[in-house]
Protein backbone atom coordinates (compact mmCIF):
# COMPACT_ATOMS: atom_id res chain seq x y z
CA UNK A 1 0.00 0.00 0.00
CA UNK A 2 1.11 3.24 -0.72
CA UNK A 3 0.50 6.21 2.04
CA UNK A 4 -0.36 8.81 -0.43
CA UNK A 5 -3.58 6.37 -1.57
CA UNK A 6 -4.51 5.29 1.87
CA UNK A 7 -6.70 6.34 4.53
CA UNK A 8 -4.65 7.11 7.83
CA UNK A 9 -6.18 9.97 9.33
CA UNK A 10 -3.20 10.08 12.22
CA UNK A 11 -3.47 12.74 14.95
CA UNK A 12 -0.75 15.24 16.17
CA UNK A 13 -2.12 15.52 19.70
CA UNK A 14 -3.81 13.78 22.42
CA UNK A 15 -7.26 13.16 22.16
CA UNK A 16 -8.44 14.54 25.73
CA UNK A 17 -11.13 11.86 26.08
CA UNK A 18 -8.53 9.12 26.35
CA UNK A 19 -7.48 8.03 29.51
CA UNK A 20 -4.96 5.00 28.87
CA UNK A 21 -2.28 4.31 26.20
CA UNK A 22 -4.41 1.81 24.45
CA UNK A 23 -7.16 4.09 23.71
CA UNK A 24 -4.95 7.58 22.93
CA UNK A 25 -3.13 5.88 20.59
CA UNK A 26 -5.99 3.88 18.55
CA UNK A 27 -7.15 7.44 18.67
CA UNK A 28 -4.00 9.09 17.38
CA UNK A 29 -3.27 5.93 14.78
CA UNK A 30 -6.26 6.85 12.85
CA UNK A 31 -6.92 3.22 14.04
CA UNK A 32 -10.91 3.91 15.37
CA UNK A 33 -13.42 6.86 15.76
CA UNK A 34 -16.10 6.75 18.28
CA UNK A 35 -19.36 6.84 16.56
CA UNK A 36 -21.29 7.09 20.23
CA UNK A 37 -20.42 6.14 23.65
CA UNK A 38 -18.44 2.95 24.10
CA UNK A 39 -19.18 1.97 19.85
CA UNK A 40 -16.55 2.99 17.67
CA UNK A 41 -15.88 2.94 14.06
CA UNK A 42 -12.86 0.97 12.59
CA UNK A 43 -11.04 2.72 10.20
CA UNK A 44 -8.57 0.83 7.67
CA UNK A 45 -5.80 0.09 10.18
CA UNK A 46 -7.42 -0.76 12.80
CA UNK A 47 -9.78 -3.29 10.87
CA UNK A 48 -6.75 -4.51 8.96
CA UNK A 49 -5.37 -5.68 12.67
CA UNK A 50 -8.74 -6.78 13.53
CA UNK A 51 -8.77 -9.03 11.07
CA UNK A 52 -4.95 -10.07 11.74
CA UNK A 53 -6.07 -10.91 14.81
CA UNK A 54 -9.18 -12.44 13.40
CA UNK A 55 -7.33 -15.17 11.36
CA UNK A 56 -5.18 -16.16 13.55
CA UNK A 57 -8.38 -17.42 16.25
CA UNK A 58 -9.89 -19.02 13.22
CA UNK A 59 -6.30 -21.17 12.68
CA UNK A 60 -5.97 -22.29 16.15
CA UNK A 61 -9.57 -22.70 16.70
CA UNK A 62 -9.60 -25.14 13.50
CA UNK A 63 -6.39 -26.82 14.50
CA UNK A 64 -8.01 -28.15 18.22
CA UNK A 65 -10.90 -29.07 16.07
CA UNK A 66 -13.52 -26.88 16.36
CA UNK A 67 -15.83 -25.68 13.81
CA UNK A 68 -17.19 -21.96 12.90
CA UNK A 69 -20.69 -20.93 12.54
CA UNK A 70 -22.37 -17.93 12.37
CA UNK A 71 -25.75 -16.66 14.26
CA UNK A 72 -27.25 -13.60 14.25
CA UNK A 73 -26.70 -10.51 16.22
CA UNK A 74 -30.38 -10.47 17.33
CA UNK A 75 -32.04 -13.01 19.64
CA UNK A 76 -35.31 -14.07 20.61
CA UNK A 77 -35.99 -13.30 24.60
CA UNK A 78 -38.13 -16.80 24.47
CA UNK A 79 -34.50 -18.70 24.60
CA UNK A 80 -33.31 -16.70 27.28
CA UNK A 81 -36.62 -16.90 29.30
CA UNK A 82 -36.05 -21.19 29.12
CA UNK A 83 -32.72 -20.98 30.46
CA UNK A 84 -34.17 -18.73 33.18
CA UNK A 85 -31.67 -16.27 32.47
CA UNK A 86 -34.03 -13.65 30.63
CA UNK A 87 -34.89 -11.71 33.79
CA UNK A 88 -31.48 -12.42 35.35
CA UNK A 89 -28.85 -10.66 33.22
CA UNK A 90 -29.35 -7.38 34.18
CA UNK A 91 -29.22 -3.91 32.47
CA UNK A 92 -26.62 -4.78 30.37
CA UNK A 93 -28.85 -6.72 28.30
CA UNK A 94 -30.10 -4.34 25.78
CA UNK A 95 -33.77 -5.48 24.82
CA UNK A 96 -36.26 -4.08 22.56
CA UNK A 97 -39.22 -5.15 20.61
CA UNK A 98 -39.60 -5.93 16.69
CA UNK A 99 -43.01 -4.35 14.63
CA UNK A 100 -44.98 -7.40 15.73
CA UNK A 101 -44.30 -6.71 19.54
CA UNK A 102 -41.99 -9.86 19.62
CA UNK A 103 -39.28 -9.38 22.60
CA UNK A 104 -35.49 -9.59 21.17
CA UNK A 105 -32.19 -8.51 22.45
CA UNK A 106 -28.76 -7.73 21.32
CA UNK A 107 -26.68 -11.02 21.96
CA UNK A 108 -24.57 -10.18 24.96
CA UNK A 109 -23.43 -14.00 24.42
CA UNK A 110 -25.04 -17.04 22.74
CA UNK A 111 -25.49 -19.90 25.06
CA UNK A 112 -29.22 -20.53 24.43
CA UNK A 113 -28.96 -19.86 21.05
CA UNK A 114 -26.29 -22.48 20.03
CA UNK A 115 -28.25 -24.77 22.51
CA UNK A 116 -31.04 -24.01 20.43
CA UNK A 117 -29.22 -25.06 16.82
CA UNK A 118 -27.96 -28.04 18.85
CA UNK A 119 -31.37 -29.44 19.70
CA UNK A 120 -32.93 -28.89 16.57
CA UNK A 121 -29.95 -31.26 15.03
CA UNK A 122 -27.99 -33.70 17.01
CA UNK A 123 -29.79 -37.05 18.34
CA UNK A 124 -27.26 -39.32 19.28
CA UNK A 125 -23.92 -39.39 21.70
CA UNK A 126 -22.64 -40.69 18.14
CA UNK A 127 -22.54 -37.21 16.79
CA UNK A 128 -20.14 -36.21 19.97
CA UNK A 129 -18.01 -34.34 21.34
CA UNK A 130 -19.24 -31.21 19.01
CA UNK A 131 -17.69 -27.54 19.39
CA UNK A 132 -19.20 -24.68 17.54
CA UNK A 133 -17.75 -21.64 17.72
CA UNK A 134 -18.21 -17.90 15.84
CA UNK A 135 -16.25 -14.44 15.93
CA UNK A 136 -19.03 -12.21 15.86
CA UNK A 137 -20.17 -8.86 17.28
CA UNK A 138 -21.87 -8.29 20.52
CA UNK A 139 -23.29 -6.21 23.16
CA UNK A 140 -23.73 -5.09 26.92
CA UNK A 141 -24.84 -1.79 27.86
CA UNK A 142 -22.42 -0.73 29.82
CA UNK A 143 -22.90 1.97 32.57
CA UNK A 144 -20.08 3.75 32.46
CA UNK A 145 -17.78 2.74 29.04
CA UNK A 146 -14.60 4.24 28.82
CA UNK A 147 -10.60 3.44 27.90
CA UNK A 148 -11.66 2.80 24.29
CA UNK A 149 -11.73 -0.83 22.93
CA UNK A 150 -10.93 -2.29 26.68
CA UNK A 151 -14.33 -1.20 28.35
CA UNK A 152 -17.05 -0.82 24.98
CA UNK A 153 -20.46 -1.56 24.69
CA UNK A 154 -20.34 -3.02 21.03
CA UNK A 155 -17.21 -5.24 21.04
CA UNK A 156 -15.99 -8.24 18.40
CA UNK A 157 -15.61 -11.76 20.32
CA UNK A 158 -15.03 -15.46 19.61
CA UNK A 159 -17.52 -17.33 21.70
CA UNK A 160 -17.31 -21.06 21.45
CA UNK A 161 -19.46 -23.78 22.88
CA UNK A 162 -18.95 -27.35 23.39
CA UNK A 163 -21.48 -30.25 23.58
CA UNK A 164 -20.33 -33.10 25.25
CA UNK A 165 -21.83 -36.57 26.74
CA UNK A 166 -20.65 -36.59 30.03
CA UNK A 167 -18.20 -34.27 32.39
CA UNK A 168 -14.95 -36.16 31.75
CA UNK A 169 -15.35 -35.48 27.72
CA UNK A 170 -16.38 -32.01 28.67
CA UNK A 171 -13.29 -31.17 31.15
CA UNK A 172 -11.33 -32.28 28.10
CA UNK A 173 -12.86 -29.90 25.90
CA UNK A 174 -12.33 -27.10 28.81
CA UNK A 175 -8.34 -28.44 28.49
CA UNK A 176 -8.24 -28.64 24.98
CA UNK A 177 -9.42 -24.75 24.78
CA UNK A 178 -7.03 -24.11 27.35
CA UNK A 179 -4.30 -25.48 25.29
CA UNK A 180 -5.54 -24.06 22.07
CA UNK A 181 -5.84 -20.34 23.86
CA UNK A 182 -2.06 -20.41 25.12
CA UNK A 183 -1.04 -20.86 21.59
CA UNK A 184 -3.51 -17.91 20.26
CA UNK A 185 -1.97 -15.50 22.71
CA UNK A 186 1.91 -16.29 22.07
CA UNK A 187 1.26 -15.63 18.06
CA UNK A 188 -0.23 -12.93 18.63
CA UNK A 189 3.03 -11.70 21.11
CA UNK A 190 1.16 -11.81 24.22
CA UNK A 191 1.71 -13.60 27.75
CA UNK A 192 -1.81 -14.20 28.93
CA UNK A 193 -1.66 -16.10 32.14
CA UNK A 194 -5.02 -18.62 33.27
CA UNK A 195 -5.99 -17.34 36.42
CA UNK A 196 -8.90 -19.19 38.44
CA UNK A 197 -11.69 -16.66 38.12
CA UNK A 198 -15.15 -16.43 39.19
CA UNK A 199 -18.38 -17.58 36.54
CA UNK A 200 -20.47 -14.28 36.41
CA UNK A 201 -23.82 -14.62 34.82
CA UNK A 202 -22.68 -17.63 32.50
CA UNK A 203 -22.37 -20.14 35.71
CA UNK A 204 -20.67 -23.37 36.74
CA UNK A 205 -17.63 -24.20 38.76
CA UNK A 206 -14.92 -24.57 36.39
CA UNK A 207 -13.45 -21.22 34.99
CA UNK A 208 -10.06 -19.39 33.86
CA UNK A 209 -9.64 -16.23 32.73
CA UNK A 210 -6.83 -15.09 30.74
CA UNK A 211 -5.15 -12.28 31.57
CA UNK A 212 -2.13 -9.83 30.36
CA UNK A 213 -0.49 -7.64 33.09
CA UNK A 214 -0.74 -3.82 32.45
CA UNK A 215 -0.98 -1.08 35.25
CA UNK A 216 -4.39 0.06 33.10
CA UNK A 217 -6.01 -3.51 33.90
CA UNK A 218 -9.27 -3.38 35.37
CA UNK A 219 -8.94 -6.38 37.27
CA UNK A 220 -6.88 -6.68 40.70
CA UNK A 221 -4.49 -10.22 40.48
CA UNK A 222 -2.76 -12.18 42.88
CA UNK A 223 0.19 -14.48 41.86
CA UNK A 224 3.33 -16.49 41.92
CA UNK A 225 5.59 -14.66 39.86
CA UNK A 226 6.93 -17.81 38.90
CA UNK A 227 4.09 -18.51 36.02
CA UNK A 228 5.38 -15.66 34.25
CA UNK A 229 8.33 -18.00 33.53
CA UNK A 230 6.25 -20.18 31.40
CA UNK A 231 5.82 -20.18 27.48
CA UNK A 232 3.89 -22.41 25.13
CA UNK A 233 6.66 -22.14 22.50
CA UNK A 234 6.74 -24.54 19.29
CA UNK A 235 5.27 -27.91 21.05
CA UNK A 236 3.24 -29.96 19.03
CA UNK A 237 -0.26 -30.92 20.30
CA UNK A 238 -2.53 -33.93 19.62
CA UNK A 239 -5.71 -32.63 20.86
CA UNK A 240 -7.34 -35.57 20.87
CA UNK A 241 -4.90 -36.55 23.79
CA UNK A 242 -6.35 -36.45 27.18
CA UNK A 243 -3.36 -36.66 29.03
CA UNK A 244 -1.52 -34.31 27.36
CA UNK A 245 -4.03 -31.99 27.39
CA UNK A 246 -4.50 -31.99 30.98
CA UNK A 247 -0.47 -32.18 30.87
CA UNK A 248 -0.37 -28.49 29.62
CA UNK A 249 -3.30 -27.26 32.22
CA UNK A 250 -1.31 -28.37 35.29
CA UNK A 251 1.97 -27.14 34.17
CA UNK A 252 -0.01 -23.34 33.35
CA UNK A 253 -2.64 -23.74 36.13
CA UNK A 254 -0.63 -25.84 39.33
CA UNK A 255 1.16 -22.14 40.28
CA UNK A 256 -1.45 -19.65 42.05
CA UNK A 257 -2.82 -17.08 39.88
CA UNK A 258 -6.22 -15.43 40.77
CA UNK A 259 -8.20 -12.49 40.06
CA UNK A 260 -9.65 -10.45 43.03
CA UNK A 261 -13.27 -12.36 43.17
CA UNK A 262 -11.52 -16.26 43.97
CA UNK A 263 -8.34 -14.42 45.79
CA UNK A 264 -7.24 -16.74 48.96
CA UNK A 265 -4.98 -14.60 51.19
CA UNK A 266 -4.10 -17.88 53.41
CA UNK A 267 -2.75 -19.66 49.93
CA UNK A 268 -1.14 -17.10 48.68
CA UNK A 269 0.96 -16.63 51.66
CA UNK A 270 1.97 -20.24 51.13
CA UNK A 271 4.06 -19.19 48.14
CA UNK A 272 7.68 -17.72 49.02
CA UNK A 273 7.72 -14.19 49.85
CA UNK A 274 9.78 -13.13 46.95
CA UNK A 275 7.64 -14.87 44.20
CA UNK A 276 4.51 -12.76 45.69
CA UNK A 277 3.13 -10.56 42.92
CA UNK A 278 0.05 -8.15 43.49
CA UNK A 279 -0.61 -6.34 40.17
CA UNK A 280 -3.16 -5.30 37.26
CA UNK A 281 -4.88 -7.68 34.82
CA UNK A 282 -6.82 -7.25 31.33
CA UNK A 283 -8.85 -9.62 31.08
CA UNK A 284 -8.39 -11.16 26.90
CA UNK A 285 -10.26 -14.14 27.35
CA UNK A 286 -11.97 -16.98 29.52
CA UNK A 287 -13.12 -20.64 29.55
CA UNK A 288 -15.96 -22.00 31.16
CA UNK A 289 -18.05 -25.66 32.25
CA UNK A 290 -20.77 -25.41 33.43
CA UNK A 291 -22.33 -29.12 33.15
CA UNK A 292 -25.96 -29.30 32.01
CA UNK A 293 -26.80 -25.71 33.51
CA UNK A 294 -28.52 -25.01 29.48
CA UNK A 295 -28.85 -28.45 28.27
CA UNK A 296 -31.33 -29.48 31.17
CA UNK A 297 -33.33 -26.25 31.52
CA UNK A 298 -33.61 -26.35 27.32
CA UNK A 299 -33.90 -30.11 26.74
CA UNK A 300 -31.11 -30.47 24.77
CA UNK A 301 -31.07 -34.30 25.21
CA UNK A 302 -29.14 -37.41 22.95
CA UNK A 303 -29.82 -41.02 23.02
CA UNK A 304 -26.72 -42.55 25.16
CA UNK A 305 -25.51 -45.65 24.73
CA UNK A 306 -28.03 -47.19 26.53
CA UNK A 307 -30.61 -46.13 24.21
CA UNK A 308 -31.89 -43.59 27.09
CA UNK A 309 -31.88 -39.79 26.78
CA UNK A 310 -29.25 -37.81 28.85
CA UNK A 311 -28.69 -33.90 29.09
CA UNK A 312 -25.09 -33.02 27.21
CA UNK A 313 -22.53 -31.38 29.08
CA UNK A 314 -21.36 -27.89 27.64
CA UNK A 315 -18.90 -25.03 28.51
CA UNK A 316 -18.39 -22.14 27.06
CA UNK A 317 -15.12 -20.49 25.47
CA UNK A 318 -14.69 -16.94 24.60
CA UNK A 319 -11.76 -14.45 23.32
CA UNK A 320 -12.01 -10.14 23.27
CA UNK A 321 -11.02 -10.07 19.55
CA UNK A 322 -11.45 -6.07 19.34
CA UNK A 323 -10.20 -5.99 23.21
CA UNK A 324 -7.18 -7.76 22.21
CA UNK A 325 -6.06 -5.38 20.05
CA UNK A 326 -5.76 -2.49 23.43
CA UNK A 327 -4.03 -5.54 25.23
CA UNK A 328 -1.34 -5.73 22.77
CA UNK A 329 -0.76 -1.91 22.27
CA UNK A 330 -1.27 -1.75 26.49
CA UNK A 331 1.48 -4.12 26.81
CA UNK A 332 3.52 -3.23 23.74
CA UNK A 333 4.35 0.47 23.54
CA UNK A 334 6.93 3.78 24.06
CA UNK A 335 6.30 7.24 24.13
CA UNK A 336 6.59 7.51 20.52
CA UNK A 337 3.88 5.22 19.85
CA UNK A 338 3.03 1.63 19.27
CA UNK A 339 4.90 -1.09 18.92
CA UNK A 340 3.24 -4.47 17.24
CA UNK A 341 4.69 -7.79 17.30
CA UNK A 342 5.22 -9.10 13.92
CA UNK A 343 2.53 -11.61 14.15
CA UNK A 344 -0.28 -8.88 14.25
CA UNK A 345 1.00 -5.98 12.35
CA UNK A 346 -1.26 -4.59 9.87
CA UNK A 347 1.96 -3.93 7.51
CA UNK A 348 4.84 -6.42 7.47
CA UNK A 349 7.42 -3.27 6.80
CA UNK A 350 7.08 0.80 6.43
CA UNK A 351 9.16 1.78 3.50
CA UNK A 352 10.56 5.43 3.89
CA UNK A 353 11.55 8.01 1.33
CA UNK A 354 13.58 10.32 2.45
CA UNK A 355 13.61 12.72 -0.83
CA UNK A 356 10.55 12.10 -2.98
CA UNK A 357 10.94 13.28 -6.75
CA UNK A 358 14.52 12.00 -7.06
CA UNK A 359 14.49 9.63 -9.67
CA UNK A 360 17.11 7.29 -8.26
CA UNK A 361 15.59 7.34 -4.78
CA UNK A 362 11.93 6.73 -6.45
CA UNK A 363 13.26 4.07 -8.50
CA UNK A 364 14.53 2.13 -5.36
CA UNK A 365 11.60 2.79 -3.16
CA UNK A 366 9.38 1.00 -5.95
CA UNK A 367 12.22 -1.80 -6.08
CA UNK A 368 12.01 -2.79 -2.82
CA UNK A 369 8.16 -2.69 -2.48
CA UNK A 370 8.11 -4.46 -5.61
CA UNK A 371 10.43 -7.10 -4.04
CA UNK A 372 8.25 -7.21 -0.46
CA UNK A 373 5.41 -7.29 -2.74
CA UNK A 374 6.39 -10.54 -4.61
CA UNK A 375 7.19 -12.22 -1.70
CA UNK A 376 3.88 -12.40 -0.07
CA UNK A 377 4.55 -9.77 2.23
CA UNK A 378 2.40 -5.81 2.86
CA UNK A 379 5.10 -3.12 3.14
CA UNK A 380 3.45 0.67 3.65
CA UNK A 381 5.27 2.83 1.23
CA UNK A 382 5.16 6.52 2.88
CA UNK A 383 5.43 8.10 -0.75
CA UNK A 384 3.94 11.40 0.57
CA UNK A 385 5.51 14.82 -0.51
CA UNK A 386 6.29 15.41 3.08
CA UNK A 387 9.42 15.92 5.47
CA UNK A 388 11.53 13.22 6.62
CA UNK A 389 10.78 13.87 10.32
CA UNK A 390 7.51 14.04 9.71
CA UNK A 391 7.29 10.54 7.96
CA UNK A 392 9.66 9.04 10.94
CA UNK A 393 7.29 10.49 13.19
CA UNK A 394 4.39 8.43 11.27
CA UNK A 395 5.85 5.18 11.08
CA UNK A 396 6.65 5.15 14.99
CA UNK A 397 3.51 5.84 15.81
CA UNK A 398 1.56 3.83 14.04
CA UNK A 399 4.30 0.87 14.76
CA UNK A 400 5.44 -1.13 12.20
CA UNK A 401 7.84 -3.74 13.37
CA UNK A 402 10.53 -2.61 10.87
CA UNK A 403 11.37 0.16 8.47
CA UNK A 404 13.68 0.13 5.37
CA UNK A 405 14.80 3.99 4.74
CA UNK A 406 15.78 5.15 1.17
CA UNK A 407 17.97 8.47 0.40
CA UNK A 408 19.78 9.30 -2.14
CA UNK A 409 23.26 9.48 0.73
CA UNK A 410 22.77 5.87 0.97
CA UNK A 411 22.23 5.04 -2.06
CA UNK A 412 25.83 6.12 -3.44
CA UNK A 413 27.11 3.71 -1.43
CA UNK A 414 24.53 1.22 -2.18
CA UNK A 415 22.99 1.15 0.48
CA UNK A 416 19.63 1.42 2.74
CA UNK A 417 19.00 1.19 6.80
CA UNK A 418 16.79 -1.26 8.26
CA UNK A 419 15.66 -0.26 11.58
CA UNK A 420 14.07 -2.49 14.09
CA UNK A 421 11.11 -0.63 15.37
CA UNK A 422 11.40 -2.32 19.02
CA UNK A 423 14.96 -1.23 19.62
CA UNK A 424 15.50 1.34 17.52
CA UNK A 425 18.90 -0.27 16.23
CA UNK A 426 19.74 0.08 12.67
CA UNK A 427 22.01 -1.86 10.02
CA UNK A 428 23.00 -0.41 6.61
CA UNK A 429 22.14 -3.10 4.07
CA UNK A 430 22.28 -3.19 0.33
CA UNK A 431 18.39 -2.87 -0.95
CA UNK A 432 18.62 -6.55 -1.82
CA UNK A 433 19.69 -7.65 2.02
CA UNK A 434 17.31 -5.66 3.33
CA UNK A 435 14.55 -7.07 1.55
CA UNK A 436 16.28 -10.44 2.26
CA UNK A 437 16.35 -10.08 5.95
CA UNK A 438 12.49 -8.67 6.46
CA UNK A 439 11.30 -11.56 4.88
CA UNK A 440 13.43 -14.48 7.11
CA UNK A 441 12.35 -12.19 10.18
CA UNK A 442 8.79 -13.31 9.18
CA UNK A 443 9.23 -16.81 7.96
CA UNK A 444 10.13 -17.39 11.41
CA UNK A 445 6.73 -16.30 12.96
CA UNK A 446 4.84 -18.52 10.58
Amino acid sequence: MRLSRYFLPVLKENPSEAQIVSHRLMLRAGMIKQAAAGIYSWLPLGFKVLRKLENIVHEEQARAGHIAIQMPILQSADLWRESGRYDDYGQEMLRMQDRHGRDMLYTPTAEELVTDIFRGHVSSYKDLPLTLYQIQWKFRDEIRPRFGVMRGREFYMKDGYNFDLNKEDALHAYNRHLVSYLRTYERMGLQAIPMRADSGPIGGDDTHEFLVLADTGESEVFYDSAVTDLTFGDRQIDYDNREQCQAILEEFTSKYARTDETHDEALFNEIPEERRRVARGIEVGQIFYFGTKYSEAMGATVQGPDGKPVPVHMGSHGIGVSRLIGAIIEASHDDKGIIWPEGVTPFHCGIVNLKQGDDEADAACDKIYGALTALGLEPLYDDRNERAGGKFATMDLIGLPWRITVGPRGLKNGVVELTCRRTGESEELSPEAAVTKVAEIYERTV
